[in-house]
């Protein structure tokens, strides 16, 4: 099961990073279709955030379709994103774990690493697009 942290630091607000950890479970093949999300309570107590953002986190989950409430019983998972090979994830994780910790030692921060690897996606993205055209 899921275990949301919220970052009160980050700057993004407390139910957008809930869903964005669904979101992120689900490519990472962590949550599946049928998995039972945390109940409202259950979050609240482990993150300290209000019933109503964890309610409307929930919601926006439903209405992209990814999870659907079922009265009574909870919140399930009920589409799942990304459809890579988990073996070939696990891989990309691990050379990416390494990749961080060298960037650790170099004395990047947080915020360097998202800009590099922002950096990356972007200069890929365009080099898909001129071979496409």
């Amino acid at each position: 099961m899921i275990e949301f942290r919220v970052d009160r630091a980050v700057g993004l607000p407390a139910y957008l990073q809930l869903v964005r950890q669904v979101r992120e479970a689900l490519r990472l093949g962590w949550l599946r279709p049928g998995d039972r999300l945390p109940t409202v309570r259950d979050v609240v107590a482990s993150s300290g955030v209000n019933a109503n953002t964890v309610l409307k986190a929930y919601r926006e989950l439903e209405h992209a379709g990814l999870v659907e409430a079922r009265q009574g019983s909870g919140t399930f998972v009920k589409a799942s994103l990304g459809s890579a090979d988990p073996a070939v994830l696990a891989g990309l994780r691990d050379r990416l774990t390494e990749w961080v910790t060298a960037a650790r030692a170099a004395g990047l921060e947080d915020e360097d690493v998202d800009a590099l690897v922002r950096a990356a996606l972007a200069e890929n993205q365009a080099e898909d697009e001129q071979e496409g055209s």
